[in-house]
């Protein structure tokens, strides 16, 4: 009998996140991916170069589980809970896409056009490895926080600043994959 795995539904995973983030705000922590960069930093001895840096890290160090997770929880589910399928996209995206280059669009999570050694290594995609990377910390500091710290932990605890950073994201990712992406891959 073959088995095949799916996603979790919505009505596992997401009542596992509020659970979660109830336990998190009932012992007054926050989550968030950018904080364990701040801490990791810290760690490695930045607060002596920037005033960001100099805080009490030990008191992160439980966020840094977060981290450990992610990797674990990512290794997991790739080597033991993922079956190779192709990705139910719509067919007009499929079309778009090729016309843009991407030979095998909806055949894998990472299109090598992407996500392969030797597309990473060229001028273009040094360069958009090093713009995005700026843009993503740059965005991530001054929106004073990242996407999941936010949309996971701001949202619940209905902070309006979160709202906004939110609506921005998604404003964003709509101009970056309608109006910018063509021109990077054109």
């Amino acid at each position: 009998m073959e088995y095949i795995l799916e996603p979790w539904p919505w009505y596992v995973s997401g009542p596992l996140i509020a659970l979660i983030m109830f336990i998190l705000i009932y012992f007054g922590k926050t989550f968030g991916m950018s904080s364990n960069l701040r801490t990791l930093c810290a760690i490695g001895g930045a607060g002596k170069k920037a005033k960001f840096f100099d805080f009490d890290w030990r008191s992160q160090l439980w966020n840094l589980t977060v981290v450990a997770g992610a990797v674990i929880g990512g290794f997991i589910a790739h080597h033991f809970l993922s079956v190779p399928t192709d990705i139910n996209l719509n067919p007009e995206t499929i079309a778009s896409l090729e016309t843009l280059g991407f030979d095998n669009a909806g055949k894998n999570l990472l299109p090598a056009e992407l996500f392969s050694w030797e597309n990473v290594f060229t001028l273009k995609g040094m360069s958009i490895l090093i713009a995005g990377g700026f843009l993503v910390g740059f965005g991530t500091r001054y929106a004073g926080g990242c996407t999941s710290g936010h949309a996971i932990t701001g949202l619940s605890s209905l902070q309006l600043p979160s709202l906004v950073a939110v609506v921005g994201f998604f404003a964003g990712g709509l101009i970056m994959i309608h109006l910018l992406f063509p021109l990077i891959f054109d």
